[in-house]
Formats: structure tokens, C-alpha cells, sequence
């Protein structure tokens, strides 16, 4: 009896357990990049104390994380391109790791400046990995299973945004909750202000080892996730944009990431007013957690739904869903008001990963640059909330959520739009 259906099976058993472990360590990349950038959150209020800051000003440490987004983007696609993704991942790895190690410096000198810039190069880093891991984890395994894989990519992802302010929370603010530096002046506000920082520096130096270690395990064996295509000019990715579906793509993650980020930067005022949850500002606060947790959950779920549903009608489903929990927030009052709003979150749960595997299906080896060009869009998260935020000014909270519910409209277009699989390589 001939041994090689056996044989035949047991490579296809190996292979198959290979690309199963790179699943598992590139969905780990996901978990940590969003670990260190919900830390964003907690660095907003700690700095805003330690320096005295008005809210404009503590506001720029996410200006300037996610303005790295639109400059690093597309320059990344071509490096990726170049170099293949599991360089293109060490390369991502090893600015995260430098971007940390610069919060060093800006503690010794306890320089506000410093801070911004080390979160400009850290979320260089980061776009890096992005532009990378994204598509790399759809193409780890069958085509029709990729919007499957990135969801549950982006689950981890979304665990890491959950679990890290928790820890960051209790290491980074523990200290300074004790102490009002506007109490303080001369060498006693020095002295505290030096101190506090000292607290940030050691935090993103162990973050910096870590990173430094997954870039070696990544550098080993950079050879076995693709090699890139060559180099091509920078400008070559604004071409893919004729295509129509990765240009749609691309105006849905603005809108995405914008609407997303608007909500849940309102999301505490909104809970505190009487005419909704009348909560208090912690209490408020707390309830952010069920926004950003039912993203999460969703994203479990959804990386399972998307299995049998396709996932174009998946998304416009989902963006439906959310305009209408938007929609009847703002008519509403009360808890229907508070709760349909905290829901949102739920519905966002496949919206980003779904809209980007769409987005980069069947550009073949453009698949790189259309990466940098949807993560380049990141930079929605940086300006439509300043709309809505103006909104709000001149009118109500409740009338500023016309914004996200008019992304959330276009989404559910792109969604219907995308519902047939395009060809490889069109153009």
C-alpha cells in the first residue's frame, strides 16, 4: 500500500500548523499596537495635570499621534512594498521601539514638545505595522476566509485598547491623583513634575524591550512571510486610487475612524447630561468601557459571522445598525438616549477590518500600497471630530451627531457597492 496519501496529508497538516503559529504572532502584533495606543488616553490627563495644560493643548498628543497616520502612510506602502511584509514589519517594530525610547529624554526633561514628538515617531511605528499586518493577515490563508481573519485580528485589537488603560490607569495616574500640582510652585512643582514623568519614561522603556524582542523573532524569520515586489515611487499609490473600490475604501476608513473616534470623545459629556444618564464624571467615564468592550465582543462574533455571511452586506448591515442607534440618540432622551449611543460600539465591531479587506481585494502586489493608502485615511480620527466638535458649540451634542450618523450613511453605501468580489489585479 502506497504511503503517499498519508505523506501528502501530513505536509498539508505541517503547512497548515505553520501558518497557524504566524496567525497567532501577527494577531498578537494587533494586541500590543492597540494596547500602546489606547495608552493615549491615559497619557491626555496625566500630561494635562503635569503641565498645567489647557484642553486644546492636552488635545494635541492625539494631533499628533494620528497626523503620523497621513505622512507616514504612503511612504510605508512603497517601503513595504520594497522590503515584504515581515521587514516591513520589523522596520514598523523597530520606530515603535524608537519612539518609546524617546519618552526617556522628554522625562529627564520633563518638555511637553518632547512628549508630542515621541508620540509622532511612536505612531510612525505603529502606521508602519499597519500598512504591513493588515493585509498580511488576510493573505494567511484562503481568500474567502480573509474578512474572517482580520476581524479576528482586529478583536485582539480592540482586547488591547480594553486591558491596557486598565493597567495604565492604575501605574501611570495612580501617583498624580494624590497632588495638584496647580498647589505647587518654585522647585516643589520641578521636583513633582520630574518624578511623574520618571513614571512615564519606565513605562515605555519596558515597552520598548518588549518591542525590541518581538522585532528579532520577526527579523529571524523575515524571509517567510513574502518577499517584496521591488521599489516603486511614493506618488505610484495616489494612482490606485482610480480604482474605484480601494478609492470608496479609502473615504470609508476617514469616515470610519472619524465617526468612531467622534463618539467616543463626546461619549462622557453626553452620559453627564440630564437629558440623558445624568451621570457624574467618573461614573460617565466608566461607561466608556461598554463602548469600546462591545466593539470588542462584536468582533469575536463577528469574526465567525463573516464565515457565512458575505461580508459586504455584512458592513452595510452594521452601518445601518449604527445610524440607526445614532439617529435615535440624538431624538430621544433619557436612558434610550444614553444606552443606544454606548451600543454604537457594537456595531462598529466589524466595520474597520471588513472595510479594509474590501478595499485591498484583488490588487495582487499593489496590495501594499493600497494598505498605505487606507491607513493614511487613519487621519479621519484627527479631523472629523473637530466637525462635530464645532457642531456642538453652536448647537447641542445631541445635533453634532448628524456627523457620525452621515458616515455611518456613506459606509452602508460602500457596503452594498462591494457586495461582488472584484478580480485579481484590476484596475
Amino acid at each position: 500500500m502506497s504511503n503517499r496519501p498519508v505523506e501528502a496529508g501530513a505536509r498539508r497538516g505541517a503547512r497548515a500548523g505553520v501558518a497557524g503559529a504566524w496567525v497567532g504572532l501577527v494577531v498578537a502584533l494587533f494586541f500590543l499596537w492597540g494596547g500602546i495606543t489606547s495608552l493615549n488616553d491615559i497619557l491626555i490627563p496625566k500630561l494635562k495635570e503635569l503641565f498645567q495644560l489647557s484642553y486644546a493643548q492636552a488635545m494635541l498628543t492625539q494631533f499628533a499621534f494620528f497626523t503620523a497616520y497621513a505622512i507616514i502612510s504612503l511612504p510605508a506602502g512603497a517601503l513595504v512594498a520594497r522590503l515584504g511584509y515581515g521587514r516591513g514589519i520589523v522596520l514598523g517594530l523597530g520606530t515603535m521601539a524608537t519612539g518609546c525610547l524617546i519618552f526617556i529624554p522628554a522625562a529627564a526633561s520633563a518638555t511637553f514638545g518632547m512628549f508630542l514628538a515621541a508620540l509622532f515617531v511612536l505612531a510612525g511605528g505603529v502606521t508602519i505595522l499597519q500598512v504591513a499586518a493588515n493585509p498580511l493577515i488576510a493573505n494567511l490563508g484562503s481568500p474567502q476566509s480573509a474578512h474572517s481573519r482580520l476581524t479576528f485580528a482586529q478583536a485582539f485589537n480592540s482586547l488591547g485598547t480594553t486591558v491596557a488603560p486598565l493597567i495604565g490607569a492604575q501605574v501611570i495616574l495612580g501617583s498624580i491623583a494624590g497632588t495638584d500640582p496647580a498647589t505647587l510652585s518654585g522647585e516643589a512643582l520641578r521636583l513633582f513634575q520630574a518624578r511623574e514623568a520618571a513614571v512615564i519614561g519606565h513605562i515605555y522603556l519596558a515597552l520598548a524591550i518588549v518591542l525590541a524582542v518581538i522585532a528579532m523573532i520577526f527579523w529571524l524569520w523575515r524571509n517567510r512571510l513574502g518577499k517584496g515586489a521591488g521599489a516603486t515611487p511614493i506618488s505610484a499609490g495616489f494612482g490606485l486610487l482610480r480604482q474605484r473600490r480601494l478609492g470608496l475604501g479609502v473615504a470609508a476608513i476617514f469616515l470610519y475612524v472619524g465617526a468612531e473616534v467622534t463618539i467616543g470623545s463626546l461619549l462622557v459629556n453626553y452620559l453627564m447630561q440630564s437629558s440623558t444618564l445624568g451621570l457624574d464624571q467618573q461614573s460617565a467615564g466608566e461607561h466608556i468601557a461598554f463602548y469600546w468592550g462591545g466593539a470588542m465582543l462584536g468582533r469575536f462574533v463577528g469574526g465567525a459571522v463573516l464565515r457565512v455571511l458575505a461580508p459586504g452586506k455584512a458592513l452595510a448591515g452594521a452601518a445601518v445598525g449604527a445610524l440607526f442607534l445614532v439617529s435615535l440618540s440624538a431624538l430621544t432622551t433619557g436612558q434610550i438616549a444614553g444606552w443606544t449611543l454606548i451600543a454604537v460600539g457594537l456595531a462598529n465591531a466589524i466595520m474597520f477590518p471588513t472595510i479594509f479587506s474590501l478595499a485591498i481585494e484583488g490588487l495582487g502586489d499593489d496590495t501594499p500600497r493600497g494598505s498605505g493608502l487606507l491607513c493614511m485615511a487613519i487621519v479621519g480620527g484627527a479631523i472629523v471630530p473637530l466637525l462635530a466638535g464645532a457642531a456642538a458649540d453652536h448647537s447641542s451634542l445631541a445635533t453634532a451627531l448628524a456627523i457620525p450618523a452621515a458616515c455611518y450613511a456613506f459606509i452602508a453605501l460602500f457596503g452594498a457597492s462591494a457586495s461582488r468580489p472584484v478580480k485579481a489585479d484590476a484596475s
